[in-house]
């Protein structure tokens, strides 16, 4: 074992029995020979070397041990609170060692923290949204809808744009004329930043269009940061290549013009006067193995596999929706999502117990949302 792993201590009264030997014994079988973590015994007492470990051996051993030691040594070791995830185990060595920079606020004062947010006229004063607009799916014009709401009302957004490929939509174009799409998506989200509360968040899922070289992630971005917006930060939401089942390599074997592959989607999170976000710490529904797996900003999700069954071209799946709504926001928050599809946003906001708006221009999406609706499930409490 290095120099840098964690240790602990464990007292013994007395001197260490012959049957703390074999349960140090046993302990190192488990763990030792892959240089995870090791036990030691010293004058009365028990250290422990911790590197990385799988939790679930660490339950085996407790369970097929019974004495006394063996379970010092697993709430011991459950005790630590500070820890990364790494291929499914627990990494206790130099888990954060970059994070240790010595004076560290006066050095963020230094370089000007978050510099372009200077000169915001956001008010703090949060309002509600209209009941009459609480928990329901409006086929129409985000638009002209979302102009109807009060300044300062709504949580989280979290929506994925038409994506302007030439995809076939319900009832609507996907192929218009870059700077006619890029001026009518943003006067929407102009709408949005309006409507979201002080602290709020705005979270968009977005995939650049490589055949036409528009970085639409860049853009987004640069749209919310110009608009004097907080970057919270970037997801890469990683679909398994899914998006490389095509042939086309730009200049074969030649540096000429290659054609790069992705295979993830970007999703750009942005808040509104304040990183922190108000809410009741009673109302927060993420797990610790939840928050310690997804603020790692890479997510491995499947894409939707229904899409034909909801009839519609480009749906993100509901694993996506969960993580964003449980991470970015409290139970009883309002989530909208101005161009809501066939409903994946406003169903998994219904299952976590938070109020919701859904606007969508396609009737018949709007209707499939209103389907989901009903077999989602009952508020939570």
């Amino acid at each position: 074992m290095d120099r840098e792993n964690t240790y602990i201590t464990i007292d013994i009264p007395g001197t260490v029995t012959g049957a703390d030997r074999r349960t140090v014994a046993a302990f190192n079988r488990l763990f030792a020979s892959t240089g995870d973590a090791c036990a030691q015994s010293r004058e009365g007492k028990i250290v422990i070397h911790l590197k990385q470990l799988d939790f679930r051996k660490l339950e085996e051993f407790a369970a097929a041990r019974p004495e006394e030691l063996a379970q010092q040594i697993c709430r011991a070791i459950k005790s630590i609170k500070s820890y990364n995830i790494r291929a499914g185990k627990r990494v206790y060595a130099n888990y954060g060692a970059e994070r240790k920079v010595r004076q560290r606020k006066m050095k963020e004062a230094k370089r000007d923290k978050i510099y372009y947010a200077r000169g915001h006229t956001f008010t703090r004063e949060n309002t509600c949204v209209p009941r009459t607009y609480e928990n329901r799916i409006i086929c129409g014009d985000s638009l002209e809808i979302l102009k109807v709401l009060p300044d300062n009302c709504i949580d989280l957004i979290f929506t994925s744009p038409p994506y302007n490929f030439g995809l076939e939509y319900a009832g609507q174009d996907d192929d218009h004329y870059w700077q006619d799409y890029f001026d009518k998506l943003f006067a929407i989200f102009d709408q949005c930043i309006r409507v979201l509360k002080f602290g709020g968040r705005i979270a968009v899922n977005v995939q650049p269009l490589f055949s036409d070289y528009i970085p639409t992630h860049h853009l987004v971005s640069n749209y919310f940061l110009g608009k004097k917006l907080l970057w919270k930060g970037e997801i890469l939401w990683e679909k398994n290549n899914y998006n490389c089942k095509y042939t086309a390599w730009g200049s074969w074997k030649s540096p000429a013009s290659p054609y790069l592959k992705y295979t993830w989607e970007f999703i750009e999170v942005f808040c509104k006067g304040s990183l922190k976000k108000a809410g009741a710490k009673e109302n927060a529904d993420i797990t610790a193995e939840e928050f310690k797996n997804w603020v790692t900003a890479k997510w491995s999700i499947a894409p939707e596999r229904n899409m034909q069954e909801y009839g519609h071209p480009a749906m993100f799946p509901e694993e996506l929706a969960r993580r964003v709504i449980k991470l970015f926001s409290f139970r009883g928050d309002f989530v909208l999502d101005p161009f809501n599809g066939a409903g994946t946003t406003t169903a998994v906001a219904r299952q976590l117990g938070r109020r919701f708006l859904g606007v969508d221009i396609a009737e018949e999406y709007c209707e499939m949302a209103r389907t989901r609706l009903a077999g989602s499930g009952r508020v939570q409490d």
